[in-house]
């Protein structure tokens, strides 16, 4: 017997028969891409993070639209751009001129399925260039709407109790992903592991003007380059709280993305 209170099951393209989705591109449908990454999150978090968080996060923004929103959700591409974080073992990544050409194929394949609108949904901010390269290239090659969505770029909402210093510093496996991760799953972080860590970024602040990790006069770093363990900021004072918080605050704000992407005038397109 079906569990009640079990979340709606997302829409998977691969789940489709041929026919089905011949049928489901007629209407006219919203395909998102999840991109994440396989990389290394200290000691505390698994290599997935960027993945379950990415995942939670659709999961739950698809919980905020209607039953019958013609969304296509496509298999996530787990392994794209994490140079970065390449020196620490588990790492895995493609070169970022490798992980244009998936994103790029990938979207011609779907244009050729008859789709005409795609959401890059992305959870990994390594890959956030190589995103917009690529919905630029599909924009120009098959005149269709690509809206690249990165969840990180939005502020978190005053009600997480997050502090500025740690949005500014906490860039990878702080009190953000480690707050969703004891949310989504809550037996994948090791509590034991959990500590602070601080950022170069903290240093540079309280000593240069304007240059900083990221921002306007951002330097390209590597993870050990901001802390020698690979990670930055409070992961120890991260709650499940704080993530269920943070989660509803980022899915609110996908699902507002999906709902535009489904309403734009394709005929605008030049």
């Amino acid at each position: 017997m079906p569990d009640p209170d079990a979340p709606r099951p997302l829409p998977r393209w691969q789940d489709l028969t041929t026919a089905e989705a011949a049928e489901l591109a007629g209407r006219d449908p919203v395909a998102v891409l999840p991109l994440a990454a396989i990389e290394q999150h200290g000691p505390h978090l698994p290599l997935d993070t960027d993945l379950r968080i990415g995942e939670g996060l659709l999961q739950a923004a698809w919980a905020q639209l209607p039953a019958d929103f013609p969304l296509l959700t496509l298999p996530p591409l787990a392994i794209l751009a994490s140079p970065e974080h390449a020196r620490f073992a588990g790492t895995l990544s493609l070169t970022p001129e490798t992980a244009i050409r998936v994103l790029v194929e990938t979207g011609r394949a779907v244009a050729g399925a008859g789709v005409r609108r795609l959401v890059l949904h992305n959870s990994h901010g390594g890959n956030r260039a190589v995103a917009d390269t690529a919905a630029l290239e599909l924009r120009r090659r098959h005149r269709m709407l690509i809206v690249r969505h990165h969840y990180f770029l939005q502020d978190p909402p005053a009600q997480a109790g997050i502090p500025a210093a740690e949005c500014r510093h906490g860039l990878h496996g702080g009190r953000i992903e480690t707050a969703m991760m004891r949310h989504l799953a809550p037996a994948s972080v090791h509590d034991a592991e959990a500590r602070h860590a601080g950022s170069l970024g903290e240093e540079l602040e309280a000593s240069l003007e304007v240059l900083r990790p990221e921002g306007p006069a951002g330097f390209a770093w590597l993870a050990g380059d901001l802390n020698p363990a690979g990670t930055t900021g409070d992961a120890a004072a991260a709650t499940a709280a704080e993530g269920a918080a943070l989660v509803d605050h980022y899915a609110t704000h996908l699902a507002a993305a999906l709902r535009d992407a489904r309403a734009f005038p394709l005929d605008r397109l030049a």
